[in-house]
């Protein structure tokens, strides 16, 4: 495409949007190109303000035609993110750990305070399967190759290693895009979704954490705990996902095993190689030339090398490891035999002799740690299990299973009917008997024979792998503290819950609380959770508890403004719940991608987390295209891990950003504008007829359920009602009617409403939590657009109907924008924004012309017309606004 000085000072972008008009040239044809060029110079125009309403001839395309333009601005927008992201456009200021502990220090919080809380931290990214990534894993891999050929550009290389000139590389990678089929044909299966997150944890995540710990150890003088751990939903979250099943459990932590034994292994190949050490040179201690006398390795050419002899050992084990864990042979299997190693400790004790002797021969570089001192942590921080795997599951599917387990074993009849006491008391009864419920010889349902089976695989995984492989079960929508006990039983029938004097757990029961509702009753349920004598022996001696808190259906069910205030309130009144137990709090962020989901800057999120509530441990989901944003290359990962750990270390030692008096008073005020945001969206959303219809038809609601991107379905039930849609449609089909309703609306009245708009100012000054929920609002609020809406409100059958109801929107947009720029002191949006206001205009003259095209192809389809291409044409243009948008869903 043409070059763009006048809507971006990025040459990346120029650069790639060139190479891509000289692909679409070649493989589409001139017409094609001019067609499109036309297009997107209008459309550019437009919101340059250089002309009036242009006639941008999308009526002109044939539909041919506008599958190829779909995809060309689809994939500008793919590049122009990759450009952006190579810029540094999403790194933030302050981002990293050495600038943190400077922080800290400016304080008066020294380093071995921040070393005092990473002993007991940890921080964990934990990938989801949540379907919110449009792209086809193929596409993502071409982008990647090009980011790689980008980078070697920048140093000034022309040729690649293997002598292809680098321009003309990109421009294959490019044409190579061009020609790859952009929609999935078939929905993904979780095997996919799998290999899928597999790709990231052993190409991104590998590399790169050890590689981070070696920084960290530097800015902080000493090494330093494996704070930072990945985990993963991927194989283990079953909630409304009947396809996963215990094989699926199974094969998610075999891959997982199996490229990381890989990745050890190849370390430890090249440290053979590398460690040419002499005995004619050096002066070895006992304890290497033990390991290496243990190695059988007696190739007289190595006689005098104890190292590599040492290592040769080492490797023979890993491989035997290799064959044990995965059934299959190491790929490259070696010469010697060995034994497995016992456990990640083991193999790690072995490198540790190594290191040890390195550091005896002097105070040289080879004391240092250097790759051997990465492979060491990567054993630390990984293990055998790769990635930590949770398991989820609803509670009403536990009540169930249990209730059948119960009734077969003859020891309740009708356990759904009891109340939540009986229910505590007949729990609490089973789990201090070790006797199990379950018989071979009994016949179960298939929903409790599978989830059995699930049990069971656990149970298999921690003695194959370790305890680390599971080490949490999150029950969704917990609502009582039998729903806990449930899983406490559960796990008892498999060994992980061990009855006695001091009963054992090897997996923490997790609560999820989603609902404003449940949000608000959740320290109730901590304090009766902990009141039981068995749990509370367990947390003690765990250290620890985790409660997890859910973005998406709480805004779903409250609006934007009441989830943000809810979930600081239930963080802030769990605070002093487990401080009263003794026991350290542990909070699991549930965050999407999207603002309506939780989405934004995670370094200001987890800054604004309410004092106390952090105490260096947090989990936080990454679902969806956000997983490819944030860790889909080695740089972007290495950026996105700093920022989470610098915000947790700010979050958990910065003194508070508000005085008492001032919380007091911030905190009565968002009372205030959570109760009005509250009434204004339940009004429009749960109490308006006809909305329900409303929604469904202004947006791709239904044309999205036929998207290929997940494995699980859009409606946890067979229903149109909003409260069954899951989260991630609800907010996915509102970002492409360019509404983007669950990121704002009810915000706009509650701000017109509340009468001191200097305390306002204030808070947006001088909190960060408002500060956070007010910048991610404005980014919501730019990327949306009303007029593009209208027009996808004209798709509303019943005219009387979008005509009551499009206007309430539209007036509470009008609202939160004017509400967000007085209390922010600006007089446009993003003003103090730069480079994103520069971002979101680069894009808005992409995403506009499709709108334009889905909303045509939308009236066709809907008309009956049975052309495949309309319906391919829309799936498309889903795709491609999607991409556009970057954190739509």
């Amino acid at each position: 495409m043409a070059d763009l000085p006048a809507i971006t000072n990025n040459p990346d972008i120029r650069f790639l949007g060139k190479l891509l008009g000289d692909v679409i040239r070649a493989y589409g044809g001139e017409e094609l190109f001019r067609r499109t060029e036309y297009i997107r110079s209008a459309s550019v125009d437009r919101h340059r303000g250089v002309s009036g309403d242009v006639d941008l001839g999308l009526d002109r395309l044939s539909l041919d035609e506008t599958l190829d333009f779909v995809r060309g601005f689809m994939l500008f927008s793919m590049l122009a993110n990759l450009a952006e992201d190579r810029q540094g456009v999403a790194a933030e200021p302050g981002a990293d750990v050495a600038a943190a502990i400077d922080r800290l220090a400016e304080e008066g919080i020294g380093k071995d305070q921040v070393t005092a809380l990473l002993d007991h931290a940890l921080i964990a990214p934990v990938l989801t399967a949540h379907p919110t990534e449009v792209r086809r894993k193929s596409m993502i891999d071409h982008r990647n190759r090009i980011a790689a050929l980008m980078a070697l550009r920048d140093t000034g290389v022309t040729t690649t290693p293997d002598g292809d000139d680098v321009e003309q590389a990109i421009t294959r990678q490019i044409a190579l895009l061009w020609q790859t089929r952009v929609l999935r044909r078939e929905r993904l299966y979780v095997t996919d979704e799998v290999e899928t997150a597999l790709s990231y944890l052993r190409d991104v995540f590998l590399p790169v954490l050890p590689g981070l710990y070696q920084r960290w150890d530097r800015a902080l003088g000493e090494r330093i705990p494996s704070f930072l751990r990945p985990g993963s939903w991927i194989g283990g979250d079953r909630d409304g996902n009947p396809n996963v099943v215990a094989e699926s459990l199974t094969t998610a932590l075999a891959r997982s095993c199996e490229a990381v034994l890989g990745y050890y292994l190849d370390a430890v190949h090249g440290l053979g190689a590398e460690l040419s050490i002499s005995t004619e040179h050096v002066a070895v201690g006992d304890d290497l030339l033990a390991l290496a006398a243990r190695s059988g390795d007696t190739a007289p050419s190595r006689d005098d090398e104890p190292y590599r002899r040492a290592l040769s050992g080492i490797y023979a084990r890993l491989a035997a490891t290799h064959l044990a864990l995965t059934g299959k042979p190491a790929p490259r299997p070696g010469s010697l035999k060995g034994e497995p190693c016992s456990s990640p400790q083991a193999l790690r004790r072995d490198l540790v002799t190594i290191a040890h002797a390195l550091a005896e021969e002097g105070d040289g570089p080879l004391a240092t740690g250097g790759a051997l001192g990465r492979l060491i942590r990567a054993v630390d921080t990984f293990g055998f299990h790769l990635a930590t795997l949770d398991l989820r599951q609803n509670s009403a599917v536990h009540e169930s299973v249990v209730a059948e387990m119960l009734k077969v074993a003859g020891v309740e009849s009708d356990y759904a009917a009891l109340d939540e006491g009986a229910r505590v008391a007949l729990l609490r009864r089973e789990l201090a008997n070790a006797r199990p419920l379950v018989s071979p010889f009994a016949s179960y349902s298939d929903e409790t024979a599978s989830e059995i089976a699930i049990l069971r695989a656990a149970a298999d995984a921690h003695a194959k792998y370790g305890p680390g492989c599971i080490r949490q079960y999150i029950v969704s929508m917990a609502m009582s503290v039998s729903d806990l006990l449930e899983v406490h039983l559960l796990l008892k029938e498999v060994g992980l819950y061990v009855p006695g004097e001091t009963p054992t757990a090897a997996i923490m029961a997790v609560p999820l609380f989603e609902t404003v509702s449940d949000l608000e009753a959740a320290p109730q349920i901590m304090t009766d959770w902990f009141a039981l004598p068995e749990v509370a022996a367990i947390a003690t001696a765990r250290g620890v508890q985790e409660v997890m808190i859910g973005y998406s259906d709480s805004n779903k069910d409250g609006g934007y403004l009441t989830s943000t205030w809810q979930l600081s309130r239930a963080s802030e009144a769990l605070a002093p719940v487990f401080a009263k137990a003794g026991v350290g709090m542990q909070l699991f962020h549930g965050r999407g991608g999207a603002v309506g989901r939780g989405g934004g800057s995670a370094f200001a999120a987890i800054r604004a987390q309410p004092p106390g509530t952090v105490q260096g441990r947090i989990r936080i989901t990454e679902q969806g295209e956000v997983i490819a944003a944030k860790y889909g290359t080695r740089e972007a990962a290495t950026t996105n891990l700093e920022a989470i750990a610098a915000a947790t270390l700010l979050a958990s030692l910065e003194p508070p950003a508000l005085s008492d008096a001032d919380r007091t008073r911030f905190g009565a005020a968002m009372d205030e504008l959570s109760a009005s945001a509250f009434k204004a969206y339940r009004g429009l959303v749960y109490e308006t007829d006809g909305f329900r219809t409303f929604f469904r038809q202004i947006t791709p609601i239904a044309e999205i359920a036929n998207l290929k991107i997940g494995s699980r379905p859009a409606s946890r039930k067979k229903s149109d009602a909003i409260e069954d849609l899951r989260a991630i449609p609800w907010v996915f089909s509102w970002a492409q009617a360019r509404v983007m309703l669950p990121g704002w609306y009810g915000v706009g009245q509650a701000l017109a409403a509340f009468a001191d708009k200097g305390l306002l100012r204030e808070m947006a000054e001088g909190w960060p939590l408002f500060a956070a929920t007010l910048a991610n609002m404005e980014q919501v609020i730019a990327k949306s657009d009303m007029g593009i809406a209208e027009r996808y409100a004209a798709l509303v059958e019943d005219r009387a109907l979008a005509d009551a109801i499009f206007p309430r929107i539209r007036d509470g947009w009008e609202q939160a924008k004017a509400g967000l720029l007085d209390a922010t002191g600006q007089s446009r949006l993003l003003q103090k924004h730069p480079a994103l206001d520069t971002s979101i205009r680069l894009r808005l003259p992409y995403i506009e012309p499709l709108n334009f095209l889905q909303i045509e192809l939308l009236k066709r389809h809907r008309a009956g017309e049975e052309d495949p291409r309309v319906a391919e044409g829309i799936l498309l243009s889903i795709n491609a606004i999607a991409t556009a948008l970057r954190n739509s869903g």
